[in-house]
């Protein structure tokens, strides 16, 4: 970047307009730092609290094969920035795809007009602010050749097509089989007025099946996905065969079973993908988000008891290759692993740099958002309840009679913590023993009473890849628990 200025290098906002800066396009690097520190002095000098910018790369493709078909590849490429202004507590966020240093000045003008301000007079001396050295986890971590690295558009369909034939060959009454993959490679640049000044890459794959079954008025349908964060040869290296056995075991079982009946039950829920109700009935309940919108129960139980003793629980981006493993969140932030619940009593919050602006909760390296187009806000990433001291069998004799949920599907939750939530597979126990296949349960509940009755917890801890919806648009997460017993829940049925 060629600045002409003063003697003592003092940048003035007449001097702005001739500016020129030749940042590398093909990468973030540290090439960026010029133009950012002189947007974020600019912004600074405007009156604004604390500016931040967010750039982002983007690569991502999905493929779907339906039976012995490829009926849908969609690539997908985007380029952008946004930034995010504070004044006070209050705070706007403006996107663009233009990273030129006119499209990005334009965009943080937006924003200070959004604010009330507005730049500083011609003569006013413009302090550039003072970025770290760029943390380029990227680099360090040896990500530059993760996408190179990935499946081809010809693997992918082979690699499908392979797997829905695997299908085809384990399963009874197919009526349709579908097995689907996503590739998401993304590039990340974050620099704020605090000095932050840091650079990331991020590849997630996902792939599984769906599989249905129908025999006359007889049906199934079984969902299976796995995913994974920084492994390029992650589809290669699937074991579908052992997938597809799985799914076609589940939806058989599942094909000619019984209606539960509905009623209050204890149920043992299985590990794994279990974790969803904790991370959609509570965990969302935990964010600072809630908090500023009056949501949560939980806004003042800090130091409490809201969940039996028996419950430990986690939210943290360190666990290796799983869906929400992070370095740093997206607010340029290492990530952190934050005690959620311990023995019961709510511990801490998951904040961003919003909620803790208006919350007063610390920062948790928790400022996710989908893309650049929208601003970061608290969200979860691998978020599980921690083993317990029981076995599997102690947690199953338990039960004189209750319904097992091995596999659970979809479900809503209302803002404050009401859910429903379906099981795929379910299974009776009657005297600690599981007898027979169960479909159609429905689980309905309440999360500031039923996280009191999970009253054991087994030692099987298993994490399960997931998508989460929140205001920040859709994350990658993971959730998980080991075996849990809840005393009772409403189950719905026929």
């Amino acid at each position: 970047m060629t600045v002409a200025t003063s003697p003592l290098n003092l940048l003035r906002t007449q001097e702005i307009p001739n500016l020129h800066y030749s940042a590398t396009r093909e990468r973030f690097d540290a090439s960026w730092k010029a133009p950012l520190s002189t947007l974020l002095g600019l912004g600074r000098a405007a009156g604004a609290d604390f500016v931040e910018f967010f750039l982002e790369r983007n690569s991502y493709i999905s493929c779907l094969a339906e039976d012995d078909a490829i009926t849908s590849i969609s690539p997908r490429l985007m380029t952008g920035a946004g930034v995010r202004v504070f004044r006070g507590k209050a705070d706007c966020y403006v996107s663009t795809n233009d990273l030129s240093f006119n499209g990005l000045k334009a965009a943080l003008e937006k924003g200070l007009s959004i604010m009330g301000l507005s730049l500083p007079g011609p003569t006013s001396h413009i302090p550039e602010i003072n970025l770290e050295l760029l943390r380029d986890y990227a680099t360090v971590r040896g990500k530059e050749a993760w996408l190179a690295a990935s499946s081809s558009m010809q693997e992918m369909g082979d690699v499908l097509l392979a797997a829905n034939g695997a299908l085809a060959q384990k399963a009874s009454h197919v009526q349709a089989r579908r097995a689907a993959y996503f590739r998401d490679w993304q590039e990340v640049l974050v620099a704020s007025s605090d000095g932050t000044f840091a650079r990331d890459i991020r590849l997630t794959q996902s792939v599984g099946f769906n599989l249905l079954c129908a025999d006359g008025e007889h049906r199934a349908s079984i969902n299976q996905r796995d995913g994974n964060t920084s492994d390029p040869a992650f589809l290669r290296t699937w074991n579908y065969e052992d997938a597809a056995a799985k799914i076609a075991e589940s939806a058989g079982k599942m094909l000619y079973a019984d209606y539960v009946e509905s009623g209050s039950y204890p149920i043992i829920m299985a590990n794994h993908f279990g974790g969803v109700i904790f991370h959609e009935a509570c965990g969302h309940l935990l964010e600072t988000t809630q908090i500023e919108r009056g949501t949560t129960p939980f806004i003042d139980k800090k130091g409490e008891k809201i969940a039996h003793e028996s419950l430990t629980a986690w939210d943290e981006g360190l666990s290796e290759d799983e869906f929400g493993t992070i370095d740093m969140d997206d607010e340029g932030m290492p990530a952190q692993r934050t005690l959620l619940i311990e023995n019961g009593i709510l511990k801490n919050f998951l904040s961003d740099r919003a909620g803790s602006v208006r919350t007063g909760h610390p920062r948790t390296g928790s400022g996710r958002r989908q893309s650049y187009t929208y601003a970061a806000a608290s969200r979860m990433r691998n978020t599980y309840i921690a083993p317990g001291d029981y076995s599997l069998d102690e947690l199953f004799a338990s039960v004189d009679k209750g319904i097992y949920c091995k596999k659970m599907g979809g479900g809503s939750v209302g803002p404050t913590g009401q859910f429903n939530f379906a099981v795929d597979e379910a299974y009776l126990i009657e005297n600690g023993q599981i007898t027979k296949p169960l479909k159609g349960a429905t689980l309905i509940g309440e999360a500031k009473e039923i996280m009191q009755k999970v009253s054991m917890c087994s030692n099987d801890l298993s994490l399960a890849p997931g998508f989460c919806g929140s205001i920040s648009g859709s994350v990658y997460v993971t959730v998980g628990q080991p075996h849990i017993k809840v005393d009772s829940i409403t189950v719905g049925g026929r």
